[in-house]
């Protein structure tokens, strides 16, 4: 296989993202990271819906289909199941994924099908000028809310896992480290990766994530996962997060009452302490609690794909029959 660099996924596209967008920071980090993965560029393929994310496919240099709003999944779908050697990348936003997309994709993450979603959520509808999307906050003033929107907004990382995710992860475009870091996590996992990335729109939603990107605010609001390491935060890494039974608190190790042994430890396998880090969302009860960012979770099964073709490999094994007979319907004569 050719040795490839960063150039060598990069389209000859003019990027139409607004200058100072968050998409420029992913676009760059995945055409740094393909390279690392051992594909053939022939064998990598962009799908995407509709949204300003969506305009991905066009700049790189990869086989790529800019389908219809919110079907991304079902694209990759038949692609996968027709190519399984390929890799398959969905590129989707706050609204094109959990919106009119969202029924497509809790499907194919209960599917568990062999591909990377990264979904670009910037907590608002940009490509149509500013509505609220599934992901803005409750109040939030748009173009289609004057008033505040009264919509409770989806929590994404609790929705997917729910639907039966297999690896679960969020990140910041702000943070060219980290968000290269989960690319490659999702990348090396086998069945649906989702990797939710915080990105700004400096035009209809500035600054939305600021308290999890600017360094003046983020070290006590943030707390980044990391497998088999203690659950601290703070300028000082004085704050923790202890487990009480199921209910989490947070813990200052300046407090006397409080060790290192009362810190909750981060376990990536663990579904039932997944679904509790995912509440760290601002939900009643979790205002106080940091943001967290890494793998939530991960676990290894059976993918679709793969269960798909064995199925078939098994069906033709046991039932084989002819083209002619399938079209004549004298299928009785052979099952």
């Amino acid at each position: 296989m050719d040795s490839y660099n960063k150039k060598n996924f990069s389209s000859d596209q003019d990027i139409k993202w607004c200058p100072g967008c968050g998409n420029y920071s992913i676009l760059k980090q995945v055409q740094t990271i393909l390279p690392e993965i051992g594909f053939p560029k022939e064998k990598i393929v962009f799908v995407s819906g509709i949204g300003c994310s969506s305009r991905f496919p066009y700049y790189m240099d990869t086989f790529g289909l800019h389908g219809i709003h919110g079907r991304a999944p079902a694209l990759a779908t038949g692609i996968k199941l027709a190519n399984p050697d390929l890799n398959v990348w969905i590129i989707t936003g706050d609204g094109d994924g959990l919106s009119i997309g969202g029924n497509h994709l809790i499907h194919l993450l209960r599917r568990n099908l062999d591909v990377n979603i990264l979904l670009f959520n910037n907590e608002i509808y940009g490509l149509t000028k500013g509505q609220h999307s599934p992901t803005s906050k409750l109040g939030f003033k748009t173009k289609s809310s004057p008033l505040g929107t009264i919509d409770n907004p989806f929590n994404p990382l609790s929705l997917v896992l729910g639907a039966g995710a297999s690896f679960i992860a969020r990140t910041t475009d702000r943070d060219p480290k980290h968000l290269r870091e989960m690319l490659l996590r999702a990348q090396e996992h086998r069945g649906t990766s989702f990797l939710e990335i915080y990105q700004n729109c400096n035009v209809f939603n500035d600054g939305v994530f600021e308290n999890f990107t600017e360094k003046s605010k983020k070290v006590n609001q943030t707390l980044y996962l990391k497998q088999g390491e203690l659950m601290r935060f703070g300028s000082k890494k004085q704050y923790g997060i202890r487990l009480d039974g199921i209910y989490p608190k947070v813990i200052s190790l300046q407090e006397s009452s409080y060790s290192f042994s009362d810190i909750w430890t981060h376990d990536e396998n663990d579904r039932t302490k997944a679904e509790i880090l995912t509440r760290f969302f601002g939900t009643p009860g979790y205002e106080k609690f940091p943001r967290p960012f890494g793998v939530f979770y991960k676990e290894e099964r059976p993918t679709y794909d793969m269960l798909f073709h064995d199925q078939i490999s098994l069906a033709q094994k046991n039932h084989p029959m002819s083209l002619d007979i399938l079209l004549s319907g004298d299928l009785h004569c052979k099952i």
